[in-house]
């Protein structure tokens, strides 16, 4: 794990937009789902607001995920990279 300098403030990626555009659901079909206003998830995928633990725990429920593969410290590499490296 990279450490990153103190004083830097951590950005939580995410792929929620790439997910819920790869699955047609909506900002608010999601933020209704998992219990927030459809601002929240847009404020969410523009990196404008760090999801609590509860909330992203919440919206990888929701796609059936592991929750890394929704959120990360470091930049989130394209799915298909991540499948790639998962096969043998």
């Amino acid at each position: 794990m990279s450490r990153r300098p103190s004083g830097e403030t951590d950005r939580v990626h995410d792929r929620i937009a790439v997910l819920r555009a790869e699955r047609g659901v909506s900002r608010k079909a999601l933020a209704d789902s998992v219990g927030v206003h459809s601002q929240t998830i847009g404020y969410l995928e523009r990196g404008e607001y760090n999801p609590s633990l509860v909330l992203a725990l919440r919206i990888a429920r929701f796609f059936d995920l592991p929750v890394e593969a929704v959120f990360s410290l470091d930049p989130l590499p394209p799915l298909s990279q991540e499948l790639y490296r998962r096969t043998p």
